[in-house]
């Protein structure tokens, strides 16, 4: 989905309106997952990494 160039010119606070996206995301796939209606489990790890790099983006414009 995003990518790293695409989340780089993004400010904080759309990185976290992302993120907050991202996790409701994951969380609604996962109940799906548990009830046996996700037929594309990749869709879990993609949105896993997706996460990790909105939190690093996020973490590196705290150090700056």
């Amino acid at each position: 989905m995003k990518k790293k160039l695409d989340l780089q010119q993004k400010t904080n606070t759309e990185l976290i309106d992302l993120l907050h996206q991202q996790r409701k995301k994951l969380r609604e796939l996962g109940f799906d997952l548990q009830l046996r209606k996700l037929k594309q489990v990749r869709k879990v790890r993609e949105i896993k990494k997706n996460i990790a790099r909105i939190l690093t983006l996020i973490n590196q414009n705290k150090i700056k």
